[in-house]
């Protein structure tokens, strides 16, 4: 059983993973660069990690399970050689066990000799393409969705790595930014719609790309752009070259980046994450007014919104909960007493802030209410004198099949309840969401329009052959 940022499985939203590519055009330490970008997109995947190195027509790679620098020790990283390209990938599986064999990137010899490829993302047509597959004889080493890629990938490429990708990704359906890698390329590739992210960086001459632009600056680049939707973006010693395979009238980007999942100094696609989640903040200030003594914020992702409920509220802003951050990813609880207390293990209430004190708790999301219900319990317990609920997201009343770990009805608190109804289960005394045209005025400056399936089930995708569970929350 697993932690992330206090939030029991099936209790908050897990995005898939990060990826991370880089080009130089000499021969040189293209693994450290590829190491600290995927420490700085640490935040999207903590289950496994791996780089792959492509050197004088070799690919050598590492990979393993656990955080980026438990994985690559001084020794690990050290075993990788100097190189003109590499490719790095962190992981949250949405798709495939938790194991070492489905961590990533896939490295595999092909019609354009050793390649690796890493996605991020989750195709919604997996097994109609692995089944196709499989009849034409291919054999699978893994369970992800990402191996289907591959080899597709290859079974197009005709000794031509381009021509490859460009075929095969007008079979994917689904969420994905790829990178991929031969010895003498980098290709970068971004869905037609543009669900995942995906941005292109240079650092003198070596050419980055990231999944979030906080990878870019980690390892001192300069951000140039985003990879467009549909775009398959080749990097070799010409330079860089654009191929689109597919290119939808309507975008329709995860707007879960900008509520949880993306790092607050990140900018996607033309729009700044911190500023999209203060706005947040300030529509909740203004349109769900509570009358309370102090407004604070869930850590990490909802501080920042509760500082702009402060500012339109006149609320001050007072930190309600402390975190600890030494915990890291994977608190394993091996009891239900300690399952029961995993809140208070990885937060808790600041008693002499909050005593007495009419609260306002902001937080990004409520998936299954058990963690907003164990927050609410603890700040009563510390003193707090009233609690009120403030979520910087709509009510999620639909699963999700494009990169987040949250895929059937049973785990969603909000699929056939009320918001009064939530209110009472976590034991609030109020309760307040955006709504679905608020939460598009905080992304506004946005370059793309929105994904938002798992609040008004509006997918890009039909999404008919998985919604076989209808089961209510439970």
């Amino acid at each position: 059983m697993y932690l992330r940022d206090g939030k029991l499985p099936f209790d908050g939203m897990h995005e898939e993973c990060g990826v991370f590519g880089v080009y130089s055009n000499e021969t040189r330490d293209v693994a450290h660069t590829a190491y600290y970008g995927l420490y700085a997109l640490q935040h999207r995947g903590q289950e496994s990690c791996g780089i792959a190195v492509a050197y004088a027509n070799k690919v050598q790679y590492f990979k393993g399970m656990g955080l980026v620098p438990e994985v690559f020790t001084g020794e690990n990283l050290a075993k990788l050689p100097e190189g003109d390209i590499a490719i790095g990938h962190v992981r949250y599986s949405t798709t495939g066990a938790s194991l070492l064999l489905n961590a990533q990137p896939i490295v595999f010899t092909g019609k354009c000799g050793k390649m690796a490829l890493a996605h991020n993302g989750n195709l919604t047509n997996t097994k109609k393409l692995r089944e196709e597959l499989i009849r034409g004889d291919a054999v699978f080493q893994t369970s992800i969705d990402s191996e289907v890629m591959a080899l597709l990938i290859n079974k197009y490429s005709d000794g031509d790595i381009v021509k490859g990708v460009l075929q095969a990704c007008n079979l994917f359906e689904g969420s994905f930014a790829l990178v991929v890698m031969t010895s003498d390329k980098l290709i970068a590739v971004r869905d037609p719609y543009g669900i995942r992210p995906l941005v292109l960086g240079k650092s003198l001459d070596d050419y980055i790309v990231a999944s979030e632009t906080c990878a870019i600056d980690a390892v001192g680049g300069n951000v140039l752009r985003d990879v467009k939707p549909g775009e398959v973006l080749v990097i070799d010693s010409e330079g860089e070259h654009s191929y689109f395979f597919n290119r939808e009238k309507k975008t329709a980007a995860c707007i879960f980046e900008y509520v949880y999942f993306a790092r607050p100094d990140s900018i996607i696609d033309g729009c700044s994450v911190y500023e999209a989640r203060k706005e947040a903040g300030k529509i909740l200030a203004k349109y769900c007014p509570v009358d309370a003594d102090i407004v604070s914020g869930v850590p990490d992702s909802a501080v920042v919104a509760a500082r702009g409920y402060s500012e339109v509220s006149g609320i001050p802003y007072v930190e309600a909960l402390a975190k600890n951050r030494y915990v890291g990813r994977t608190f394993i609880q091996p009891d239900q007493s300690m399952r029961e207390n995993s809140v208070s293990v990885k937060m808790n209430a600041l008693r002499s802030n909050i005593r007495g004190k009419r609260l306002i708790i902001v937080d990004d999301s409520i998936v299954r209410g058990t963690t907003s219900r164990k927050i609410v319990r603890m700040l009563r317990d510390a003193g707090a004198k009233e609690v009120h609920m403030m979520i910087c997201s709509p009510v999620v009343k639909h699963p999700c099949h494009l990169g987040i770990d949250m895929q059937s009805y049973a785990q969603l608190i909000g699929a056939g309840r009320s918001v009064k109804e939530i209110c009472e289960y976590i034991e609030a005394d109020s309760l307040h969401y955006l709504t679905v045209e608020q939460l598009l005025e905080t992304c506004r400056n946005a370059k793309l329009n929105f994904c938002t399936g798992c609040f008004d089930a509006g997918y890009p995708y039909s999404m008919d052959g998985y919604q076989a569970d209808k089961h209510k929350f439970e």
